[in-house]
């Protein structure tokens, strides 16, 4: 984790989308330069997921642990205007190369943006329970699995989420990382986590879910993700049956 703030920040362009690099040919992240708020690669998308389990309102806080493109801090910004924002990064040069390449906005009072270690954040007792929602998305320029994989970290992560909170976090499903990381999330979360199903380039996001049981019909997420869908323009038409169908004793209703 500390390594990558030594990291060197590249970009590439092809095809009307530009890219983020760190110092190698894997991609970080993705920006479609005519549509700059617009969530491009899918398991960037499924981050958003929190949105089907919690509805936004002035108070609420979400940590976003690794900046890359901005993706999601723009997303937010714009459509979840109820929302602050707090971005964990600890590499400045991604900093900079969000706001001048791929046009984050600056910090207001919907957006904070802190230059820190992103364990360290969330073992900070001073943000116990202070976050509706946490995206975890942490990869060095190996980029073959999560830069911070710790039981702790996760416990941490669990800490600094309210009840109910929901974290989403991007693993890499062909790594010896997963299983690893998959362990340590069910123990930190009680085994309360689901599955979308891989993406393109082995991405697979959980969500893990802090508070009371929850429960609900399908249906009824189903016509939750409609809305979102209608309201963001997010793919989330996919989601619920993807959901469903990944995880285990899922398949007739909601159980977590």
């Amino acid at each position: 984790m500390l390594d990558q703030a030594m990291e060197p920040v590249t970009f590439s362009e092809s095809g009307g989308i530009r890219y983020l690099h760190f110092g190698t040919e894997l991609i970080q992240g993705a920006m479609r330069i005519r549509d700059p708020d617009e969530i491009y690669l899918e398991y960037n998308q499924q981050m958003m997921a929190w949105l089907l389990f919690l509805e936004t309102k002035p108070g609420m806080k979400v940590a976003q642990l690794g900046l890359g493109t901005g993706a999601l801090t723009k997303f937010q910004h714009r459509h979840c205007p109820s929302v602050k924002t707090t971005v964990v990064e600890l590499n400045p040069a991604v900093i900079v190369s969000a706001r001048s390449m791929f046009f984050t906005p600056d910090d207001d009072r919907k957006l904070e943006t802190i230059q820190t270690d992103a364990k360290q954040f969330v073992q900070s007792s001073k943000n116990k329970n202070q976050f509706d929602a946490v995206q975890v998305d942490l990869y060095d320029a190996i980029c073959d699995g999560p830069a911070v994989s710790s039981l702790d970290f996760y416990k941490g992560c669990y800490d600094i989420l309210k009840e109910p909170g929901v974290m989403t976090v991007n693993l890499f499903s062909r790594h010896k990382s997963f299983n690893l990381n998959l362990k340590n999330i069910c123990e930190a979360f009680n085994n309360r986590v689901l599955l979308f199903p891989e993406s393109h380039d082995c991405n697979v996001v959980a969500m893990a879910f802090k508070g009371p049981k929850l429960e609900a019909e399908w249906q009824e997420v189903s016509k939750r993700a409609k809305l979102l869908q209608e309201k963001t323009g997010l793919a989330t038409n996919k989601w619920v049956a993807g959901i469903s169908r990944e995880n285990a004793r899922q398949e007739s209703k909601l159980s977590i």
